[in-house]
């Protein structure tokens, strides 16, 4: 198995402005790239809907060594009901911490040094009040599952994840492919994982080479495969290829080539003016908002 890293998390947002500006101006983001889609995408990166949509990449610094947040705006829905397995996004920031205490975001201390944010649409974010311990101030995920163990088997044996801590008592996990990369953390719940409509998406890269032997294994191993291995194209950069995988709860996981991803998250410097155009715009497409529709299942 070659070299796996994490990549991003996947949030459909209702109101591009307020989530621009939670996290450029309270988490201190950059925004990384902006591109705009006429329909919707092959691998519904953007969810069940087949009109106009854009995706915007923030993060502390380049997808190349940092986890980051891929918002994905559907032209026309202003809002989507949460479930309850995306649990947070743990992150080291004081200037964080700093910056929603002066733009008087609430803020909410669930353990001494630790507090608990909103971002806009109702997904959680847990501030560290001190100085990130590595470049990048992206700790770790958290979802939830119902299962710990047959969760365990699908992420460690089957994904090749490392499990760096266990707590059984607490129905609690620490996973991740390398040492200095973000971790997923499973924590189990009582009850079925209920994804709704907000429901998340996380992604890793690993070799492109690996991507058919990934997908033959979750064939073999009867497991959901959501989309089987496909190339998606983002007008005038590269072209990658994907397939995206379920979990036991019906977690969204995609993976995707290493070597195009690379070349397709390059930094563009022109991300944020992008992102600002193209809010300014949004008044004008009143049209989508009538016509958008989700695709028949």
């Amino acid at each position: 198995m070659g070299t796996r890293r994490a990549l991003h998390f996947v949030f459909k947002v209702g109101n591009r402005f307020q989530t621009a500006r939670f996290f450029r101006d309270v988490l201190g983001m950059k925004i990384l790239r902006h591109e705009e889609f006429e329909e919707g995408c092959k691998a519904a990166c953007n969810g069940p809907y087949d009109g106009k949509w854009s995706k915007t990449m923030v993060g502390f610094g380049p997808e190349d060594d940092h986890f980051v947040a891929e918002l994905t705006y559907n032209y026309g829905v202003g809002h989507y009901k949460l479930g309850n397995d995306f649990m947070g996004i743990t992150l080291a920031s004081s200037q964080a911490v700093s910056n929603a205490r002066k733009l008087e975001w609430p803020l909410n201390e669930v353990t001494e040094g630790v507090f608990e944010i909103k971002a806009p649409g109702g997904y959680k974010f847990y501030l560290q009040n001190h100085n990130p311990p590595q470049s990048d101030p992206i700790l770790k995920v958290t979802l939830a599952v119902s299962d710990l163990k047959k969760s365990l088997n699908y992420w460690s044996n089957l994904l090749g994840m490392k499990i760096y801590e266990k707590n059984e008592e607490t129905q609690r996990a620490l996973l991740g492919y390398a040492d200095n990369q973000c971790k997923l953390e499973l924590q189990g719940i009582k009850g079925r994982v209920d994804h709704a409509a907000a429901f998340g998406r996380i992604a890793f890269s690993c070799p492109e080479k690996e991507l058919p032997d990934l997908e033959d294994l979750m064939k073999r191993e009867n497991q959901k495969i959501l989309t089987p291995l496909v190339s998606l194209d983002t007008p005038g950069k590269a072209t990658v290829q994907v397939v995206i995988l379920a979990d036991p709860d019906g977690h969204e996981i995609c993976f995707v080539g290493d070597e195009a991803f690379r070349k397709l998250s390059k930094m563009d410097p022109e991300g944020g003016k992008l992102l600002d155009d193209a809010m300014a715009a949004d008044k004008s497409d009143e049209w989508f908002a009538r016509h958008k529709k989700p695709k028949a299942s």
